[in-house]
């Protein structure tokens, strides 16, 4: 069966910023098809649960505080990546949104709530690694066409 890097909050793991999760409703199916390998960047580069939340600002990831925590997401995109290399993974499902895994919209920078079109640390490394990247809104149009 083939395996596939997912963002772990996507499986339900309490990974997001708030100690949270954003469980997909998608992921029986995906289990049907794919061997789920769950990671979260954010986490695996060093960041705890709950943390403060993050936004990309020019080339730095900082914190609503100021913080840059640009190493650890660089970290996290790094780890994702050698996860694919020993699993031989192609294909990874990303969380939307999050400037580590938004794979189309990210947000602004400001704190604003606002989205632009954008690309994590994570998902524009692993792209550049050449592997595909989708997020959890292509989930079901991806088990279609596999």
């Amino acid at each position: 069966m083939e395996k596939i890097l997912i963002s772990a909050c996507l499986v339900g793991d309490k990974t997001k910023y708030d100690g949270s999760d954003n469980l997909s409703p998608s992921i029986q199916k995906l289990l049907e098809k794919f061997e789920l390998i769950p990671f979260c960047p954010e986490v695996e580069g060093g960041l705890s649960v709950p943390r403060e939340p993050s936004e990309i600002k020019g080339d730095k990831v900082i914190t609503k505080s100021g913080r840059d925590v640009t190493f650890q997401f660089e970290k996290g995109a790094e780890l994702a990546y050698n996860i694919c290399l020993y699993f031989g993974i192609k294909y990874a499902i990303l969380k939307d949104h999050s400037p580590s895994c938004g794979s189309s919209l990210i947000h602004d920078g400001n704190f604003s709530g606002k989205l632009v079109n954008g690309e994590g640390i994570t998902t524009k490394y692993l792209k550049s690694k050449g592997i595909m990247v989708i997020n959890e809104k292509s989930i079901e149009e991806f088990i279609a066409n596999y």
